[in-house]
Formats: structure tokens, C-alpha cells, sequence
């Protein structure tokens, strides 16, 4: 319950706009700012920087730039020329091409059909550089409309995309085997939302189980799985069962949030596994802080600590 409660409490936080403009302040002023341990920055040129020590590190990366739930259509498409240009950015930095993004972020809010075209535009550039686009889940309410537009665009030859499933959801039992049935890769996920018990485990322990049953799934028989998990106990699970069905580790992937347990991003890798790092940039970054800090509440002391320095060091 507990786990349960931090995130209901995030959430609330996060839609405070007293909050957002003190963080915005504040949040990535300096490169020791409290906000720069889980986002790279506000601009292209800083995710490419943060892109390329992560490689250095012999790890994998792909770019999300954040601005979930925009209100307008020309928020939507200037989001969507904004991709457009991140795609050219890291081609011409020569960098990994993989992105991530959300539906909300290229208008699903505002018109469905609008989101599609504006997708379309986005693989449209993406594809023939030979990126990967991975499709972000966001809340349950959206679960549906994301798996029905995935799939359209799907059957419409856009191959080189994937989607997100949170564990945490029960409706995921099914939206698997729908999704492994088309061949499209799947990052698994417990899911960072608060969410009500009639769609949704509300216990740790349920969530893990979930987890642990889609993992198993997936490893024997999807195109590719990509495991998003800080939990050492899962990452153990899907390294023995790999290991029994005679799986080699570049069949599947591991992946981390920036900044999360840069440990454990080591060591897997050290071990021959193949670990993704993704890396959230842009000057809308408050909402998903606010939700790493709902999974991980005892970060906040550290955070708060970080505010009040840097509130005195500006009135120096």
C-alpha cells in the first residue's frame, strides 16, 4: 500500500503548477542540480552528450524527449517537427538511432486521427535512417487507443517501432500474445502510474508476479523482449530462464532509466548483456520527475536538500 501511496501522492505533486515553476527554476540550472541525476537536459545537443557517455560505457541508449499530454494541435505538430529534427540531430552526430515518445505528445488528446498522421510523419523520417521508434505507455485510459493506432500503423508496413506494457495492468495478460501475434518487439514495464485496483495490481508483490509470468512469455516466444526493470530479482529470473531454453544474451535486452542504478547498468553489461539506457530530455521534464520520484520516495530527501542549496547559492 505504501508503494501505492507514494505514487498518488507524485501524481498529485506533479500536476502542481507552483511546484513545476519552482523546479524549472532550479531543477537544471547547474550540472549538480537535483533534477540532472534523471534528465540529461533540456536540449538536443545535451542528450546527444549524455547519448555518448553512455556509449562509452559500451551500453545502448535511446532519446526521449518529454512533453506528454500537449492541448492543442499546433502544440502537436511543432512536438512533431520537433522529432523530426531529433532524428536528423543524432544522424548527424552519429549516435545510436533509437527514440522513444508518447501518443499525447503528437495530439492524442486533442484529435486521434491528427496523432496518427502526426506518427506517420515521424516514422516517415525515422525508418529510412534505420532508427527504432518506440511507442511509450502512458495511463490505462490510453492502453487501448495506443495498441489499436500501434497496430494500425503495423499493418500499414511501419516494422521498425515497438510498444511499452506495464506489468502492473491486468489487461496485460492479454495485450501480449496480441502483440507478440503481429512480430513487434515489446519493452515490459511494471508500470509508474496510479491506477485504480479494478485495472490494476495495488501490491508490489502482484506486480512482481505479473512481471515475472509476461517475462517468461516473452522469452519464449517474442521477437527480441526488452526487460525495463531496476529489480535485480527479475534481471536473475530472465538470466536463468535464457540461459534453460539456450537463449545467447544479444536475444534480449535489459533496460534502465538514466541516472537509476548505473550499478547495475555496469555489471550486466560487464556480464555480457545487452543494457539500454533511456535518456529523457527537454524543457518539459517536471511530470516524469515527479513519477521517478513516486517509485523511489527516499530520493526525495536528497532532492530536497539540493533545492535549498541552490536557492541559497542564487541569493549569493
Amino acid at each position: 500500500m505504501l508503494d501505492g501511496a507514494a505514487k498518488a501522492f507524485f501524481h498529485l505533486l506533479a500536476g502542481s503548477s507552483v511546484l513545476k515553476k519552482m523546479a524549472s527554476r532550479h531543477g537544471l540550472r547547474r550540472p549538480t542540480s537535483f533534477a540532472r541525476r534523471f534528465i540529461a537536459g533540456e536540449s538536443i545537443a545535451e542528450a546527444i552528450a549524455a547519448a555518448r557517455a553512455v556509449e562509452s560505457r559500451g551500453l545502448l541508449h535511446t532519446l526521449d524527449h518529454l512533453g506528454e499530454g500537449v492541448t492543442s494541435l499546433a502544440l502537436a505538430d511543432a512536438a512533431t517537427r520537433e522529432y523530426r529534427e531529433i532524428c536528423e540531430a543524432i544522424v548527424a552526430a552519429g549516435i545510436g538511432r533509437n527514440i522513444s515518445l508518447k501518443l499525447t505528445q503528437l495530439g492524442l488528446d486533442v484529435d486521434r486521427a491528427s496523432a496518427v498522421d502526426n506518427l506517420r510523419k515521424v516514422l516517415d523520417r525515422s525508418d529510412p535512417a534505420g532508427f527504432f521508434v518506440r511507442i511509450d505507455m502512458e495511463g490505462s485510459a490510453y492502453t487501448e487507443v495506443t495498441l489499436d493506432i500501434f497496430e494500425t500503423l503495423w499493418g500499414h508496413g511501419y516494422h521498425k517501432m515497438g510498444v511499452v506494457l506495464q506489468a502492473a495492468l491486468h489487461r496485460t495478460e492479454k495485450d501480449l500474445p496480441r502483440i507478440m501475434n503481429l512480430g513487434a518487439r515489446v519493452r515490459l514495464v511494471k508500470g509508474a502510474y496510479k491506477e485504480p485496483k479494478s485495472v490494476a495490481h495495488q501490491h508490489k508483490a502482484d506486480v512482481d508476479a505479473a512481471y515475472a509470468r509476461l517475462m517468461k512469455q516473452m522469452l519464449e516466444g517474442s521477437d527480441y523482449p526488452a526487460f525495463a526493470t531496476h529489480d535485480p530479482a527479475m534481471h536473475a529470473l530472465a538470466r536463468q530462464w535464457a540461459a534453460e531454453r539456450g537463449l545467447s544474451p544479444d536475444k534480449f535486452e535489459f533496460q534502465l532509466l538514466y541516472g537509476v542504478r548505473r550499478d547495475l547498468q555496469t555489471s550486466l553489461a560487464a556480464d555480457g548483456y545487452r543494457v539500454r539506457v533511456y535518456i529523457p530530455f527537454g524543457r518539459d521534464w517536471f511530470p516524469y520527475f515527479m513519477r521517478r520520484l513516486g517509485e523511489r520516495p527516499a530520493n526525495v530527501t536528497s532532492v530536497i536538500r539540493s533545492i535549498r542549496d541552490e536557492t541559497r547559492a542564487g541569493k549569493r
